[in-house]
């Protein structure tokens, strides 16, 4: 089986499913304008700003924003199948893309037509980058960690204190969401940040052993003032506005990982015809990933469907399922991947060692596998 069978067999979707626009345009900028600069944002730390200002500007982040507001109403089976894309060249661009379409996707669910005015059309095209901040909020919802800001409310809106140790995708003039409880109340409170406005400040944090170009940046909040303008749901409203966001941003990840699952299939194939005679001694061949990873495609766009019909589709479950197999099946790919390619994979500039240290990142970053592993067993607690 060659690379072409190999990937047209693992992005088959069922025949009922709706054909998304050609994206041959959304292609070549990969190819043109990711491709060769690859290597210097894994090694270098480069941030691709104006990769992403060109992508938002041909419409790659449009689908999860309706056309009122800019948008072309594809939903999330657009932003997985771009990030999907991006990935089987670079996880560090698709985890950004993942960022500012996540940050969209929070502003278009909000009931604050307000703040879907004032930004939704310039994030959409790219004119302005965001991010999401929303890993403490969701670790601490679950008990897993503190809650790191806290929100006072004042006349107007919220001031906000505390320290995120890091939120990507960030720089002056970039927007992201995050949310934190209210004070002596417990109960969320989500809202906007300007990275540029008063009493808050970005500050270098810590360096990566992977996906050190995504501009991950520290916050600090000092009495920070938002505006009510500025909020996407108060804490009356909390409650359901997290249950309706959470799905779709823990299953738009998936496109990290499908991208990256076939990335490692391609370059186990692309060793195929000369080291198979010792390489059939290996556990994992590419049919045998091929084989687990095309049910998992299927079922993230599947989902992907469910949810752009209903936000409120009652698919958490299956979601939490099919994102803990794509971490799993990320880590099993990029091992393959490695020990197919053999001592050439372990080059600086190989791409088989680069893909080991992103297919950790899809592992660990929030939801975790063991977070993930964690809500499954409280969804189904064991019987004695």
């Amino acid at each position: 089986m060659n690379t072409n069978d190999l990937m047209n067999a693992a992005s088959s979707l069922p025949n009922d499913f709706p054909r998304l626009p050609d994206m041959d345009g959304i292609q070549q900028l990969i190819a043109d304008r990711l491709k060769p600069r690859v290597t210097a944002i894994d090694l270098d730390g480069e941030y691709p700003q104006d990769f992403l200002q060109s992508l938002g500007a041909i419409g790659g982040f449009t689908g999860v924003v309706s056309p009122v507001y800019g948008g072309n109403g594809l939903g999330l089976s657009h932003t997985i199948e771009v990030m999907e894309r991006t990935a089987k060249v670079c996880l560090s661009t698709a985890f950004l893309i993942w960022c500012q379409t996540a940050c969209l996707r929070y502003l278009q669910l909000s009931d604050n037509d307000a703040v879907k005015s004032e930004l939704l059309a310039d994030l959409a095209g790219g004119r302005l980058l965001g991010g999401t901040g929303l890993s403490n909020t969701l670790k601490a919802s679950t008990g897993i960690e503190r809650a790191l800001l806290k929100a006072r409310r004042v006349a107007g809106g919220y001031a906000i204190n505390g320290n995120l140790p890091w939120v990507s995708n960030l720089g002056q003039g970039h927007y992201f969401v995050t949310g934190c409880p209210l004070e002596n109340d417990g109960r969320l409170v989500f809202f906007v940040v300007d990275c540029s406005q008063p009493d808050f400040r970005l500050q270098d944090g810590a360096h990566f052993t992977a996906l050190e170009g995504t501009g991950t940046l520290a916050c600090q909040f000092r009495d920070c003032l938002i505006s009510d303008h500025r909020v996407l749901a108060h804490a009356e409203e909390s409650e359901a506005y997290m249950a309706k966001i959470k799905p779709g941003m823990m299953l738009a990840q998936m496109g990290m990982g499908l991208g990256l699952i076939s990335s490692c299939i391609e370059l186990i194939d692309s060793v195929s015809s000369t080291q198979a005679s010792i390489n059939q001694y290996l556990d994992d061949q590419a049919d045998d990933l091929l084989q687990v990873l095309a049910p998992a495609h299927r079922e993230t766009y599947r989902l992907a469907a469910l949810l752009d019909n209903d936000p409120n589709a009652q698919v958490m479950p299956n979601v939490l399922k099919v994102r803990l197999a794509g971490g799993e099946l990320s880590l099993r790919a990029a091992q393959a991947a490695m020990l197919h390619q053999g001592a050439k994979g372990y080059l600086a500039h190989s791409a088989a060692q680069r893909k080991l240290r992103e297919a950790y990142f899809v592992a660990i970053v929030t939801p975790a596998i063991k977070h993930l592993r964690r809500e499954l067993a409280r969804l189904n607690p064991p019987t004695h």
